[in-house]
């Protein structure tokens, strides 16, 4: 995952802020609820900064900060205390400000006095808003722009600036409040003031809504004032998602807990099409990330398929809606390709040449259509996947057209400009690829992943054609995927080290570090069996193997730094699908260990699995230790829980051919396990595994449960 520029990663938020996430927007701040000013707080909408400044002030001072808690992902409650008064040994008063982030925010503040008399008291709250463009706050390169304005305007405190064609702007509501502009040269600002007599063991409280402005329409506030909180939109979207999703009950209370954190985080980084609200698609991760991403969105909605299909169909509708046409250098479009990333903030024109898409990754496109595939198997409905598969057949073109730079067969990437991302795979950071003895690679590059998505893709195509009869087309698919896998196999494996490459350079060189990529070349089926127990072999090792995971990279590589952001960290998506092919080729002992170790680092991290960790070894320190710029919640993070899951279960659908696969391998610790409510097709089923054996009720007219393994590298069904 990462943004325009080639050392993109990442930027610390400061290891106690609280983040507050709802669809696109977000809200960074200290424990105490207060937005500094400085650094990364603030509130975002579409990717722009409309709140920089929001200290609350009682008398002047700030309140001690007693407890920051998160009751919902879009919601945050801060309680604090006020500093003791003159001639007293403790204080009276506590302050509670509730926030509900959407768009825009609104605050509910509550003040309680426990003495026996009245409390006088000034609350004070300075605001500020520099309408900084997301990539500018994460890079710590805000300057100000255009023309800020401020005025004050009774109860209401209106902030805005212009700049060239954008227009953007803040209301704050503070009904019984008093408010003042106070215009600066570098920010938008003012101060509300309330004057309060808080009453002997009693409550003052007041409400703020903070309402985005867009090109001078005013953005409809999710929470706004004059209707209840339940009412609000975001808080009936999880309502909805808490009812309509699984319920995952284990023996194991730590499992439990990662697996609900993991569905809560799922619903609050979904992002709604304001065209269509019924469509919803995955934001990559809060707070750099809460933007559509090609891959990221693809592989989450792949992972949460137990837990939500709808996902999956709306990223991939969304997608489409966006699939390249034309060919642009500087965005990188093409046709037939699926993006990399959207914006919307006031610079992303700038950084894309005019345009807010930016299509420079090589994995999206064939994951589109893997993602299709898999869907299909889940029961989407054939109109569902007729209404696709004309984008599939687009992205496939792309794939044998516009993929293979250099016509060796290879799907690879080079970058059409220096704006672009330097590497264009997951591992997207500028020093993602490297040889053994830490030389980058230079592009163009073909990684051995990405082989794999493309095998997997014209397996999928291959299978989709069957479901409508077209076995003629079908063929044309599978030979074309069995060629690849040949080819693949001849040139990517090294047999003198025991491992694949991980990418062949622009001159057909083979870029030997052993790395966790090829990990994923065994989800995808693309490895030859008698090459797997090597590929396994060193996916276990001591090199790669930290006890909480599986490293990007061996510690025998040049490259190595376990607290780099891919040569060495352990991230959680990527242990993920390393399980599913380890049990793909049946080493499900291995896979227990893999899955084990990443759930159980996700323990402590408060149940919340982040997107990576550094890659020390656990007999080195005895609990996994944080990487300072990960995001946290993140979507594919998220995901990998479910996935983890999905593969010990070994369930696999395959609804067109009216079969179930079920055949558990769960670790002894996590039994018992109980799942209600899974989508399949249009029906719900139960599973409940424990000592005794596995029992599923409730399966689809039609589809037999089989209690066995549907093992096989080539088989189109995947653990």
């Amino acid at each position: 995952m990462g943004a325009w520029t080639p050392e993109a990663e990442p930027s610390s938020t400061g290891g106690a802020a609280v983040t507050l996430v709802e669809g696109s927007s977000f809200c960074i701040s200290t424990p105490n609820g207060d937005l500094s000013g400085a650094g990364p707080h603030g509130v975002f909408f579409r990717d722009t900064r409309i709140l920089s400044r929001w200290e609350l002030r009682v008398d002047g001072e700030t309140p001690e900060p007693l407890a920051a808690m998160t009751p919902a992902p879009y919601r945050g409650t801060f309680l604090g205390r006020l500093p003791r008064r003159t001639g007293r040994t403790d204080t009276n008063l506590v302050v509670e400000r509730d926030r509900r982030v959407g768009n825009g925010v609104r605050e509910d503040l509550t003040i309680r006095n426990s003495a026996g008399e009245p409390a006088g008291c000034t609350v004070t709250i300075a605001v500020e808003a520099d309408f900084a463009d997301l990539f500018e706050v994460k890079d710590g390169r805000v300057q100000a722009r255009g023309e800020r304005r401020a005025q004050g305007e009774g109860e209401r405190l209106v902030l805005d600036q212009r700049w060239r064609d954008q227009h953007r702007g803040v209301v704050v509501v503070a009904p019984g409040a008093t408010v003042d502009a106070m215009p600066s040269a570098s920010d938008s600002a003012g101060v509300i003031r309330y004057d309060v007599v808080v009453p002997a063991r009693g409550a003052w409280t007041a409400s703020m809504l903070v309402q985005p402005v867009v090109d001078g329409q005013d953005v409809e506030p999710s929470f706004p004032l004059d209707r209840p909180l339940s009412e609000a939109l975001p808080a009936q979207r999880l309502e909805r998602w808490q009812e309509s999703t699984p319920l995952a009950t284990a023996g194991h209370e730590g499992l439990q807990r990662v697996l609900r954190r993991s569905q809560q985080d799922l619903g609050a980084l979904r992002i709604f099409d304001p065209q269509d609200p019924s469509i919803a698609a995955v934001a990559a991760g809060a707070p750099w990330f809460m933007a559509l991403f090609g891959r990221d969105s693809l592989l989450t909605a792949y992972m949460a398929l137990p837990v939500d299909r709808s996902l999956a169909l709306g990223t991939l509708r969304t997608l489409a809606r966006r699939q390249g046409r034309v060919t642009d250098p500087l965005t990188e479009e093409e046709p037939g390709r699926i993006l990399h990333e959207v914006r919307l903030g006031v610079e992303s024109g700038l950084s894309l040449g005019g345009g807010s898409t930016y299509y420079g990754t090589v994995d999206a496109t064939p994951l589109f259509v893997v993602l299709l595939g898999e869907l299909a198997r889940w029961g989407a409905e054939p109109d569902e996947v007729a209404e696709l598969l004309p984008h599939a057949d687009l992205a496939l073109e792309w794939v044998r057209r516009h993929g293979d730079r250099d016509g060796d067969g290879f799907v690879d990437y080079k970058r059409a400009t220096d704006r672009g991302l330097a590497n264009q795979g997951w591992k997207d950071s500028w020093d993602g690829i490297t040889f053994a003895d830490g030389t980058p690679a230079a592009a163009p590059i073909a990684l051995c992943e990405v082989q794999g998505y493309v095998y997997d893709a014209y397996r999928s195509r291959a299978e989709l054609a069957r479901l409508v009869g077209e076995e003629d087309v079908a063929r044309t698919w599978d030979d074309r995927a069995t060629a690849l896998k040949v080819a693949f196999n001849e040139r990517f494996w090294l047999p003198e080290r025991g491992w694949f490459a991980l990418a062949l350079d622009r001159d057909g060189r083979a870029v030997d570090s052993c790395a966790s990529n090829m990990g994923h070349c065994l989800w995808s089926g693309i490895v030859d069996e008698d090459k797997a127990p090597h590929v396994v072999r060193h996916l276990l090792s001591p090199a790669m193997f930290s006890g909480w995971g599986v490293r990007t990279l061996s510690t025998e590589m040049g490259a190595y730094d376990p607290v780099s952001y891919h040569n060495g960290s352990v991230w959680p998506h990527d242990n993920a699908f390393i399980v599913a092919g380890l049990m793909r080729y049946g080493f499900v002992e291995e896979a227990q260990r893999v899955a084990e170790g990443v759930l159980e680092a996700g323990l402590h991290f408060g149940e919340r699995l982040p997107e990576l960790f550094c890659g020390f070894d656990r007999e080195e320190y005895p609990e996994p230790v944080a990487y300072p710029t990960s995001c946290s919640p993140q979507a594919w993070a998220a995901a990998a829980p479910v996935h983890l899951m999905r593969t010990l279960l070994r369930f696999d659908p395959h609804l067109p051919r009216g079969e179930l696969w079920v055949d558990p391998v769960l670790p002894a610790a996590f039994t018992p396990l109980r799942v209600d409510g899974v989508a399949l097709g249009q029906s719900r089923i139960d599973l409940d595994v424990s000592a005794d054996g596995t029992v599923v009720e409730g399966a689809p007219a039609g589809v037999e449960v089989r209690h066995a393994w549907s093992r096989s590298p080539d088989a189109a069904t995947r653990s």
